[in-house]
């Protein structure tokens, strides 16, 4: 079946944060009193972000999605300088949470990942839809446009809207019934194990490990190129 669609995880695969997460959480806990080494911080943000909970809240009303998200992210936050240096003390940890919650709103704090705008491009020029499904919170879509790459984007799919997360089949499924294109005919490219590749598998799309890719923008020559060899 001809290619149809490109969906792609967004951290870590599409997009990657300006600066080390470490650095800018310690930078911006120091104006606040609390000093500790962004090394220390950055781990301590790694194993208590694996061992989160996804950002889901599915019987929640749809208007109260953003302030449950902030919350999710308040505790990871404050959890992760708990883990970090239980006796640490902010002076005002509520304005330093809205403070970094505000900066990685901000696509400056971000970054497209090497080849990223390129292969979107190719892809929607040969005829292929393009997409996000991420487990990220309402702030992505704010982040994709002020990258540019939004307008190469079909479709943004998060749990806020889905009522599910990845690995669950339908947060991937609901994605290409936006872009009319069947699972069968569609691709998936992430980065982690379960959640990403796993999950789209599970929802009957190929999957494909961004690990793999020494930059997207070759992406589209492996796609491509693997359709024109298979027989018609």
């Amino acid at each position: 079946m001809r290619l149809r669609a490109v969906l792609f995880d967004a951290t870590g695969t599409l997009i990657e944060t300006a600066r080390p997460v470490g650095e800018v959480y310690a930078e911006l806990a120091r104006e606040q009193g609390v000093r500790l080494p962004a090394e220390r911080v950055g781990d301590a943000f790694r194993r208590i972000l694996a061992q989160a909970p996804p950002l889901l809240f599915a019987d929640a009303p749809q208007d109260q999605i953003a302030a449950l998200e902030r919350d999710w992210w308040r505790s990871l936050v404050r959890s992760t300088f708990l883990a970090t240096d239980g006796t640490a003390r902010f002076r005002d940890f509520d304005a330093f949470f809205a403070g970094l919650y505000a900066h990685y709103a901000d696509a400056a704090a971000w970054r497209a990942r090497r080849g990223a705008h390129a292969a979107l491009l190719h892809l929607r020029a040969h005829g292929v839809a393009t997409g996000v499904v991420s487990n990220f919170d309402g702030r992505l879509p704010g982040i994709l446009a002020g990258l540019g790459l939004a307008e190469t984007l079909g479709v943004v799919m998060l749990p806020g809207e889905a009522r599910a997360a990845k690995p669950d089949p339908r947060i991937f499924l609901l994605a290409l019934a936006r872009l009319a294109a069947p699972a069968a005919a569609a691709v998936y490219v992430g980065d982690d194990q379960l959640r990403d590749l796993a999950g789209a598998r599970a929802a009957g799309l190929s999957a494909i490990d961004a690990t793999g890719l020494a930059t997207l923008a070759d992406l589209p020559a492996l796609l491509l190129g693997r359709e024109e060899k298979e027989p018609s």
